[in-house]
């Protein structure tokens, strides 16, 4: 059961699909710093190593399937509980619901492992992203942070930043590449998003 918010410290919720790194390093970099904390972890695959990273970080880990977030207002609700100050979405690969949209305007954010607008839309996510650019040929790529609207990748650009792709580059390098720009990147954008008089 989750309990309402009792304090004035910014609230963040994740929702992740997946492994979990970013999600992980997110609750790490705000446990350091005491600014804000993550208070729970949402994922709709039961069996996401992100559920099991964020209980070990002390964060309240839970599951939902298609009904939960599409057919009732059950996450809503949780999450209406909770008034998140932002919500994250860190490697989470359903389209968002517009009823949390409309309910938590410009609180919605997601990042992607490449310079929107190229390699965005439907399917386009993680390796698959990495892999077309190897194929196009590019010779850079990198990471867009973006609010989230009811289309995928089609929200507001709030951050990018690049790196270069080498001739020889494998799309598994440039997932290394990537990951190291996320780690790097996304807390901090988070902390801008959160605390703007701060990072002015």
């Amino acid at each position: 059961m989750l309990t309402p918010r009792k304090s004035e410290t910014k609230q963040i919720v994740i929702f992740a699909s997946g492994s979990g790194t970013n999600a992980e390093n997110i609750i790490k970099y705000f446990q350091k710093s005491g600014k804000a904390n993550v208070v729970a972890v949402f994922s709709n695959n039961r069996s996401a190593k992100v559920l099991r990273r964020a209980h070990d970080l002390g964060v309240k880990a839970l599951h939902f399937d298609r009904e939960a977030l599409y057919d009732s207002k059950e996450v809503l609700n949780l999450l209406k509980d909770i008034k998140p100050d932002l919500i994250v979405l860190a490697g989470f690969l359903w389209i968002f619901p517009k009823n949390i949209l409309k309910a938590f305007p410009n609180k919605v954010i997601n990042i992607h492992p490449a310079l929107l607008p190229k390699y965005g839309g439907k399917g386009m996510y993680g390796m698959n992203v990495h892999r077309a650019v190897v194929d196009q040929k590019e010779m850079e790529t990198g990471i867009s942070i973006h609010f989230v609207n009811d289309q995928y990748d089609e929200g507001e650009l709030i951050f990018q930043t690049t790196t270069p792709v080498e001739p020889d580059d494998t799309a598994e390098d440039i997932a290394a590449k990537i990951h190291e720009l996320e780690y790097e990147y996304f807390p901090k954008v988070i902390d801008k998003l959160l605390f703007p008089s701060e990072n002015e």
